[in-house]
């Protein structure tokens, strides 16, 4: 597998995160519960960190053997 054949499982990855998130949001709205609401929230931001991170890689990886790419220094060695 090429690095740019990950960066197609990163971005679909990110995908589904992103629409997960989406559903807790809508679910926080509804909930009317404090507590509830609370663990939703952290779920979101849990979620949230892995969604950045997820695009954050396939970028990375769709542009990894282009020169001149400005690459993100989190992600190389």
């Amino acid at each position: 597998m090429t690095l740019q054949e990950m960066s197609v499982d990163y971005r679909a990855q990110a995908q589904t995160i992103r629409g997960r998130i989406q559903e807790l949001r809508e679910l926080e709205k509804r909930t009317e519960s404090p507590q509830e609401q609370a663990e939703l929230n952290s779920r979101i931001r849990a979620l949230s960190v892995l969604w950045r991170e997820n695009r954050e890689l396939a970028e990375h990886l769709e542009h990894y053997y282009e020169r001149g790419y400005r690459r993100n220094g989190k992600y190389t060695i």
